[in-house]
């Protein structure tokens, strides 16, 4: 998925059985965001963790925030913090949760987790509507570093066990080699090969092999349904999700996030017993399909491309068009808040292009300027067409995400190569999942499996390559 920053509309199926949709306006550092973690403002952590009382700390200022006294929270914050969060937008932040959550009904107890140079507090806060998770970074110094509050996580909702009479078998596969190997899972069918096979490669954020979004797990779908069809596939845990202690530093890029361990991938699939190693594809889901170009030109190895919800254009652009899109959801009008936070990240995207900004500077999403640079400098369409491979790119027409602008690009790109083929799903969301009217953000917390239509398009796809 890509990033989803600062207006959000999610559906909470979670709190006493209620199902609600929650919309919140949020600041740099204090998000609400669909698979992103804690996204940590300013300094870079130290290996020690506060000789203070972090849990003490996050319940303070969640007194002060209960308590009206926003500027004495603030004063709890990091300057960085302070700059980013300042006590009017915590103060419209925090008074706007009631309206979209109900009554508070009180905290559950601190659960502190000392790591990576600070401590992580969190904080179950229980509402009328709603139970949701402040996540409190505390630094060395006791300054509060990073903030954000989001629905309390439902419990993981394992993979169902593959059937015994299933044309295909799991089993695990390790993505590279020593302590920084990545967990995955190969999905191979039975019977004599060498089979054709694939890699999944993940959207934005820290995803797990599945690309578990809310109930959903749209990369456990894909595998399963191509591998019953005679095609084996990868899906391994994301760097940022497995090893999130490899990007404590500020000078990574999205290589480091994405093509390095895709390029990997491909290699492993490429020595596995059964496989034809001449007929290995990757299939790249939102900024996944974004980087599939550029992981087949490292990788040298790739027999063909699929593109599913593929951004064709800048994603610091994206983000921007995004929550312009996203504040309108609900009532096709721009609050004064949303207007304010929209041109927070204008800003911010300004400050990342900006020459002058040091590339370990912490700014949209608190990630470093260079890592967003790295992606900025990504032309998907320009890198597909150097390598020239075949492709199937499939769009999802109640996509909200990755829209017309990104699916028009493509296809002006390559509407006459006949390497190239498209495919339009009237009915599909970004996770390519069915659906019924505009689509929305809340659809995400709905369970739904891919669609099949789309798992057999790609299958006669790779067999016909």
């Amino acid at each position: 998925m890509l990033h989803i920053v600062h207006l959000i509309e999610r559906r909470h199926g979670h709190a006493r059985g209620a199902s609600i949709a929650l919309r919140l306006v949020l600041a740099s550092a204090l998000l609400l965001a669909l698979g992103l973690g804690l996204l940590l403002s300013g300094r870079a952590l130290a290996q020690d963790a506060a000789a203070s009382d972090p849990a003490g700390t996050a319940i303070r200022l969640l007194d002060r925030l209960d308590a009206g006294a926003y500027a004495e929270a603030e004063a709890m914050f990091s300057p960085e913090m302070a700059a980013a969060v300042p006590a009017a937008k915590l103060q419209a932040v925090w008074e706007a949760l009631p309206a979209q959550a109900g009554k508070a009904n009180g905290r559950g107890d601190a659960k502190p987790t000392p790591g990576a140079g600070g401590t992580l507090v969190e904080i179950p806060l229980q509402y009328e509507k709603a139970s949701l998770l402040a996540k409190i970074a505390v630094g060395t110094d006791g300054k509060v570093i990073g903030f954000i509050v989001q629905p309390a996580p439902a419990a993981p909702v394992a993979a169902p066990a593959v059937a015994e009479d299933a044309a295909y078998g799991e089993r695990d596969m390790a993505v590279g080699e020593g302590d920084r190997a990545l967990p995955g899972t190969l999905a191979m069918p039975k019977g004599d090969g060498p089979f054709p096979a694939v890699v999944l490669v993940h959207g934005s954020g820290p995803h797990d092999r599945d690309e578990t979004i809310g109930p959903n797990k749209p990369f456990l779908d894909i595998a399963r349904g191509l591998a019953a069809q005679g095609i084996a596939v990868l899906r391994y845990e994301k760097r940022t999700k497995a090893r999130p202690q490899d990007f404590a530093g500020g000078t990574f890029g999205v290589d480091d996030e994405t093509t390095n361990d895709a390029v990997l991938a491909v290699d492993a699939l490429r020595k596995t017993e059964g496989i034809d190693p001449k007929r290995i594809f990757v299939l790249g889901h939102s900024q996944g399909g974004m980087m599939a170009p550029r992981i087949a030109s490292v990788s040298g190895h790739v027999a063909g491309l699929v593109l599913m919800a593929a951004p064709a254009r800048s994603l610091l652009d994206i983000v921007i068009e995004q929550n312009r899109r996203f504040a309108v959801l609900d009532d096709n009008k721009t609050s004064d808040a949303e207007r304010d936070a929209i041109a927070q990240i204008t800003a911010q995207v300004r400050q990342t292009r900006d020459p002058a900004t040091d590339i370990a500077t912490r700014t949209l999403m608190g990630q470093p300027a260079g890592y967003w640079r790295s992606i900025d400098a990504v032309d998907p369409v320009a890198d597909a067409a150097a390598v020239a491979l075949p492709m199937l790119v499939l769009q999802a027409a109640r996509d909200i995400q990755v829209v017309d602008a990104d699916w028009g690009r493509w296809r002006g790109a390559f509407h006459d190569d006949p390497k190239v083929a498209f495919k339009l799903y009237e009915s599909l969301n970004h996770l390519g999942i069915a659906g019924e009217g505009n689509g929305s953000l809340a659809e995400y917390q709905q369970p739904g499996h891919v669609d099949d239509a789309l798992i057999d398009d790609v299958a006669q796809w790779i067999k016909a390559h």
